[in-house]
């Protein structure tokens, strides 16, 4: 029984980051692999689920020097009736802006908060604060 515990918590803690990824966070990783991986296998399950989300969410943020440079730069704001959230995609007529030395990644501003987006699919992966 307890073998069938730790290999479901491991199997949990491999498909839970897919529901921490879009967070684009290291702690909300953790949290969110600790807590599904508790809920399926208990505190084996949280201790694995936690580790992996944690990894997957360090993976996802955009490195440090794109971070900086979105902080620095100075666009106008465009207004949308939604929220900015993480994983989702901003509609085609806002301005996407290039990150030198980088293809991975645009920025834009949107409701006077700077948001790093993945270009191919627009979809925010990071919102600067």
């Amino acid at each position: 029984m307890r073998n069938k515990i730790i290999i479901g918590s491991f199997v949990l803690g491999l498909l839970a980051p897919t529901a921490v990824f879009a967070q684009a966070s290291t702690a909300t990783g953790a949290i969110g692999g600790a807590a599904v991986g508790a809920v399926v296998g208990g505190p084996v399950g949280a201790v694995v689920g936690g580790a992996v989300g944690a990894t997957v969410g360090a993976a996802a943020e955009p490195p440090q020097e794109v971070r900086t440079y979105v902080a620095k730069e100075r666009r106008s704001s465009v207004r949308l009736e939604r929220e900015v959230v993480v994983g989702e995609p901003l509609p085609p007529n806002v301005t996407l802006y290039e990150i030198p030395s980088t293809n991975d990644y645009e920025y834009t501003v949107v409701n006077d908060r700077r948001v790093i987006v993945e270009p191919r699919t627009r979809k925010v992966v990071y919102i600067v604060e």
